[in-house]
This record gives C-alpha cells, structure tokens and sequence, in this order.
C-alpha cells in the first residue's frame, strides 16, 4: 500500500512542476508581447506623424 502512496505523490510532484514551467513561460511569453505590442505601436504612431507632417506641406 506505501507503493502506491507514493507513485501518486510523485505524480502530483511532477504535475505540480509541469505547471510551474507552464505558467512561467506563459509569463515571460505574455511580457514579451506586450514589449512588441508597445514598440509597434510607437513604430506605427511616428509613422503616421510623419505622413501628417508631409500632406502639411500641401496645404500651406
């Protein structure tokens, strides 16, 4: 009866770490999209500004 005691706990040992490393990727992937998504946006913002800025000419 310990035999099977102890399987079970090494079971939920190594589930139990398994989702460790699942939640710390799934953090450090959810950082890294939001560093990307925040540098795309401000790629995308000073482009606009600069095609603001170039039909600006036309009107002056």
């Amino acid at each position: 009866m310990d035999n099977k005691g102890q399987a079970s706990a090494e079971f939920i040992l190594l589930f139990g770490g398994i989702i460790v490393v699942v939640l710390l990727a799934i953090h450090l992937y959810n950082k890294y999209m939001n560093d990307l998504s925040e540098e795309i946006a401000s790629k995308e913002v000073s482009e606009f500004n600069n095609e603001l800025t170039n039909l600006g000419q036309y009107f002056k």
